[in-house]
């Protein structure tokens, strides 16, 4: 290499350099953006779990109410 393209080089070296950090820091921005969407994803998973457990527990419980209703000779407007 001669001497008339090193500075060239040491300022397209600097240049990279910014661009490496650049994206270095656009990663670590993703990586945490990634951590957040997937803590809320299980929350969101966990919390229709229990949703669709309690919607069971009330069907059944509604059931009963009405077989209990129906033998005591209740009726019931729902």
């Amino acid at each position: 290499m001669s001497n008339d393209h090193a500075e060239l080089i040491t300022y397209l070296d600097e240049k990279f350099r910014a661009v490496d950090a650049r994206f270095d820091e656009l990663t670590q921005n993703f990586s945490d953006l990634q951590s957040s969407v997937d803590a809320y994803a299980k929350k969101a998973d966990t919390y229709f779990q229990e949703m669709a457990a309690m919607r069971h527990a009330l069907n059944r419980h509604e059931d009963a109410i009405k077989r209990i209703a129906e033998k005591v000779g209740l009726k019931l407007d729902f």
